[in-house]
């Protein structure tokens, strides 16, 4: 990894004083209808937004990428309370993958539409990027485009990637873009697991960022300004961060008061999401990952496997987490309508668990355990790993440690970047 230390910081301030997230706002600053804390103790990007009257926004036509989960503390949807607001010109929605609305599956998105609620045009920004997402943004006539999505800490989950596309091609129409900032749901006291290689780029990861970045999504957005937009050919955008108030770096999302949406279809829980960046590595593989099951990326199997890869799994005594035999029947994806046998993961200890390292272990154990295990032809494991080492050191029978060692030292290059743009403590 070639990561510069260069820093582009005057372009990715905080409004107000960024440092004011490290103070836990006081339950008396509970917001009403401009859409603060309602009790809560931690204030989103949102939440600090309409705080401050939205003065971020004043006098611009805005246009919000954004899907269920942009919410106020009290559970409206951000552009029912944007467009309902005098002081906020709000002219446009852009829906990411899976949809404004959040009804299409992994893979999709639900196209241009027309918002019922507000009469607002809907965008549809999946698969565009470049000119063709400027274009969009140009054509739907904004001045600043706000980013406020939940993301769930893992390089493979592409809203990281949406943001990533949205400031360059915000850079390339000329607009401004304002990141409204959200918790990372797993916490982000460190980043985990291997950092990309730029040949096996994609929409799962655009650029060198840890598999388990450990970063909010504002936090990115100052990280891709700073290093790797600064050396594109248009340039860093023009960007604004609204930090939160309240939220510490070692906090889960159950720890934040905030209400919780699925932010996809198969991460309905803060618990899907803590295991979601280790058992989704199994999307490039011939296991189910548990989609279609009321439990997705906590259960991983398929036809013909039995309590032996428990065992082994079990057995390698990870930090934190226990593999217990389970049996489960997807409706719909991989193995649909046939029972499966395999592991459920159980979380006994967050704070030493690490969900790449789990992911590591179960691949490592079922190639080992299972004679009808199998890569995607496609090499997508290559993706999602962000290199071809992951896949070909478990087939030549590396274990989890040797995995692990074979990627520490660009983790430790990424997590020295990492700390020149954090807000939080």
């Amino acid at each position: 990894m070639t990561l510069s230390r260069r820093g582009v910081l005057g372009l990715a301030g905080a409004i107000g004083a960024a440092g004011a997230a490290a103070t836990p706002a006081p339950a008396a600053a509970a917001g009403g209808p401009a859409g603060g804390q309602a009790g809560g103790r931690v204030r989103t990007g949102f939440g600090q937004l309409a705080a401050d009257g939205y003065a971020a926004l004043a006098g611009q036509k805005v246009g919000v990428v954004t899907n269920p989960t942009g919410i106020t503390a009290d559970a409206r949807h951000l552009v029912d309370v944007l467009h309902a607001d005098h002081r906020v010109d709000l002219v446009a929605v852009f829906g990411p993958e899976h949809g404004f609305r959040g009804t299409a599956q992994a893979g999709g998105s639900e196209g241009a539409s027309r918002d019922p609620a507000t009469g607002l045009p809907v965008y549809d920004t999946y698969g565009r990027s470049g000119q063709r997402l400027a274009d969009v943004f140009t054509t739907a006539g904004v001045d600043t485009v706000v980013f406020d999505i939940q993301d769930i800490g893992a390089r493979f989950y592409t809203y990281i990637w949406t943001l990533y596309d949205c400031m360059r091609a915000a850079a390339l129409a000329g607009k401004a873009l304002v990141v409204l900032d959200r918790p990372n749901p797993v916490g982000g006291r460190r980043p985990a697991g291997p950092v990309l290689e730029r040949p096996y780029a994609s929409f799962v990861g655009r650029e060198p960022i840890a598999l388990a970045h450990g970063m909010t999504a504002a936090e990115l957005a100052r990280l891709f300004n700073g290093e790797f937009l600064a050396r594109a050919p248009e340039g860093p955008v023009r960007l604004r961060t609204v930090a939160m108030t309240g939220w510490r770096r070692e906090s889960f999302f159950d720890e934040t008061g905030l209400p919780w949406v699925p932010p996809s279809p198969n991460v309905p829980t803060p618990a899907t999401a803590l295991a979601y960046a280790g058992t989704c590595l199994f999307e490039g593989t011939n296991l189910s990952e548990g989609r279609g099951t009321a439990t997705p990326f906590e259960v991983v199997g398929a036809e013909g496997l039995d309590r032996r890869w428990a065992e082994a799994a079990d057995a390698l005594e990870l930090p934190g987490v226990w593999f217990r035999e389970a049996y489960f029947t997807p409706s719909f994806s991989k193995h649909a309508g046939k029972v499966c046998g395999g592991v459920r993961l159980i979380v006994h200890d967050r704070e030493a668990f690490d969900p790449v390292r789990a992911g590591i272990g179960l691949l490592v154990t079922a190639r080992r355990t299972w004679s009808g295990f199998a890569w995607r032809t496609d090499h997508w494991i290559d993706r999602l790993t962000g290199s071809d080492r992951v896949r070909t050191m478990v087939d030549a029978g590396a274990g989890v440690e040797e995995v692990a060692a074979d990627w520490a030292a660009g983790l430790a290059r990424f997590a020295a970047v990492r700390e020149e743009y954090l807000l939080y403590p």
